[in-house]
This record gives C-alpha cells, structure tokens and sequence, in this order.
C-alpha cells in the first residue's frame, strides 16, 4: 500500500509548466504568445500555435525562471501569499526527502511536528502584523503585508460577528454559555429556575424582588461573562503552554516544546519594541510633520527633516529586522530545526532540558549543548551568536566560505604550478 503513493509522484507530469504553476508564476510562452498574430500570410493558424513551446521539459533553466519570477515578485515586497507559497514548497521538499530516507509514515510525522512548531510563529508573525499595521503602509517593501494584515483582520471580524462564531470545538466555554442562553428562553420566557420561582411568588413580593432580578440577569451575570471571556483569553495561551509543554511534556515533541517556549519568552520583550515604535511614529506624525508644515515659510528646515529621516529609517530598519528574525523562525522550525540566540537559548534550554539526539522526532543539530565547561564558562561572559546554518555548527565543511577559500586556493595552486613549468623551460 505504501508504494503506491510512490507511484503516485512518477504518474505526474512534472514539466517546467507544471512547476512555474505551482509557484504561481506565468510561462514564460505565454507572453511570446501575446505577440503572435494568429492570422499571417503564408502562415496557418496550426503553425503560429506550435511556434510557442507551451510545456517544455524541466530543466536547468527552469530553476532560472524561479529565481526570476521570485524576484519579480518579491523586489515589492513580500506578502502573505508569497510565504504560504514558500512554505507549501518546504513541506513538500522536505516530506519527499525524508520519506526517500526513512518512510512514509517517519515523514508525516516529522512533518507534522515541524509544521505545529512553525504554526505557532507563523500565527505570532500575523498578529505582529496586526500590531504594526498601521506603520507597515509608510515603508514600501512592507505594503503588501500591510493590506494583506488588513483583508485578514476584517475576515477575522467577520467570522466573530456571526451568530454561530462561540459553537466550535476550540471554544468549550463558549458552547456552554451558549447552550445555556438558549436553553433557558421558550416562547420569549424565562424558564431557568430563578425565573419559575420568581412567577411563583405573590404579585408583592414578585414586585419587591424584580429590581433584583433584572439587576441580576441585566448587570451581574453580563459583567461576570465578560469577566470571564476576558480572562479566558488572557490565560488560554499560557494555560495550553502550560498543559502541554510543563504538564504533558511527555507526549509533547521536543522540537515544540523548545520552540513554545522560546516563543513565550520572546513574547516579554516584544511589546518594548511595539511601544518604542508607536512613540516614533506618533513623535513623527503628530509633532515633527506638524512642525514642518507651519515652518514651511520660513524656508527649509534642515533639523527637523534631518530628525525625521532619522527616525523613520530607525523605525524600517527595526520593523524590517523584527519581522524577519520571526519568519527566520517559522522556516527554522518548519525544517526541524533550532537556532541560538544569546541568553534566550540558555534560558531556554534551562526549562526544556537538552535534546534527545537519539530520536529522529527531535529535530536537526544543537551543537551548542555539545560545549564544554570552559566554553560555557566563556560564554556566559562573552557569548556566541553564531552557530552556523541551523544549529550545524563553526566547521569548516559547513562555513559559507569555505569552498569559496578551497576553490581561490586550489587555482592559486595550478597558476603557481604553471608559472614554475613555464620558468623551468626557459
């Protein structure tokens, strides 16, 4: 049963069309075909279509065309399409590649960990998005994720508004009040006890007691609800972190468990930044344009533009820098994969304990748990920042640079050999 999935991928035609669509970029025929005329003299209409290769087979270029058609893309700016688009590509490379190397089942499941682990950044980089909306329309290169923070909230609210929004699985309090609410309303009366026991009562005391009543079913029990949603919302997140990763750390993988928690110990000194950035853009909007604007008679003014340019480029570059450092994360965690920060990992890791390296389900390298006391001794002074691509490590097989150097040094060498040869002869 499981090879016929195998056969599955070799049923498909995978054709450099098939691959520039599922990228959502357009062949690069069709726009030699826009500018073709179908009608020519001496030429049938047959012939001007088979002038156009519509479907060629894959190849080097291929990957050329998806470098192209990327930067194309994303030379504006990225949006949110783009990196569903990017992450669909990682799942799928990832899946064939470990089911190539263990099976198809190690593959799901790896994969499933690594897409959990990554959905918890990916829904913490959209409400950053939530946060900065209002910013990310002033810089350019973040435009599109502004509109695309803007249709999503609006869905959000449009989901929230319906009638039929509490009754879902993810939300028990909320089906029990609902349940509740309707379940003591028949005809447009009351049956909830309280109620049938007040109709009971005689018409004074009913009358002495309704001031009560209303007040309780109008003022108490709505603020208590309320009361409750509230701290619903605001506990929910710790108290599932708290379930799974604490409580249940048995059953929770350690590839999530090292990912929630260095989520929620990023989450304590994020909103330093939010607010450093709203008094820069409120400092810029509401008190330097103003101040441009009413000195603008009097001819430039060099300081206050100069203060201007400053703190806009100050707020890009720490916008930017924010929002890449948690995509950064999302493809950490989407590949199996961990990354060191200086102080946050240590923390970290002092929570969750080191990683399993004998499991396949506990992701890629953490070659900073492989130090040794005198090392941690020094970097706890001087700390590291650098670990190599995904926790790999300093080696030199997996420095960037390396084989630039191997490549430099071993034709250094056959010129040097040369220029001996060519002095021999003379």
């Amino acid at each position: 049963m499981l090879y016929f999935f195998n056969l599955l991928v070799f049923l498909i035609d995978i054709s450099q069309e098939t691959v520039l669509n599922w990228f959502g970029l357009e062949h690069p025929g069709v726009k030699e075909f826009g500018d073709i005329e179908l009608y020519q003299p001496g030429l049938e209409i047959g012939d001007a279509f088979k002038t156009v290769d519509i479907s060629p087979a894959l190849s080097l270029d291929t990957f050329r065309l998806i470098i192209e058609g990327f930067w194309e893309k994303i030379k504006d700016g990225l949006s949110m399409s783009d990196i569903d688009n990017i992450i669909a590509g990682i799942i799928i490379i990832r899946f064939t590649i470990l089911a190539i190397r263990y099976n198809l089942v190690t593959s799901f499941l790896i994969n499933c960990i690594g897409m959990f682990a990554a959905y918890l950044w990916y829904r913490h980089f959209i409400q950053i998005l939530f946060s900065y909306e209002s910013i990310l329309y002033r810089i350019p290169f973040t435009f599109k994720l502004g509109v695309d923070a803007y249709q999503i909230r609006n869905l959000i609210y449009s989901k929230i508004r319906q009638s039929d929004f509490n009754i879902r699985l993810t939300n028990p309090i909320g089906i029990l009040l609902y349940a509740v609410n309707n379940g003591i309303v028949q005809d447009g009366h009351r049956i909830d006890p309280i109620s049938i026991f007040l109709s009971w009562l005689p018409d004074n005391w009913r009358k002495a007691g309704e001031p009560y009543y209303y007040g309780l079913y109008r003022k108490i029990i709505p603020l208590t609800i309320k009361f409750i949603g509230q701290f619903y919302r605001e506990i929910s997140a710790f108290a599932a972190y708290t379930l799974s990763v604490r409580i249940g750390k048995v059953y929770c993988p350690y590839l999530i468990r090292w990912h929630w928690t260095m989520l929620v110990m990023m989450t304590f000194i994020e909103p330093y930044f939010m607010k450093l950035m709203y008094r820069m853009y409120y400092y810029i909007v509401e008190i330097l344009t103003p101040q441009l604007e009413q000195a603008s008679y009097l001819g430039s003014q060099p300081m206050i533009e100069l203060q201007i340019r400053f703190l806009t480029v100050a707020m890009v570059t720490i916008i930017i820098t924010h929002l890449t450092c948690i995509l950064f994360a999302v493809f950490h965690a989407l590949c199996g994969q961990y990354f060191y920060l200086p102080i946050f990992t240590d923390n970290v890791e002092l929570h969750i304990g080191p990683r399993d390296k004998t499991s396949v389900y506990s992701g890629g390298y953490t070659s900073w748990q492989d130090r040794d006391e005198k090392t941690k001794k020094l970097s706890s002074v001087i700390p590291k920042f650098w670990y190599g691509w995904f926790g790999r490590g300093t080696k030199s097989n997996w420095n960037i640079l390396s084989p630039i150097q191997n490549l430099v040094k071993n034709i250094i060498k056959k010129l040097i050999k040369q220029i001996k040869t060519i002095t021999k002869r003379f």
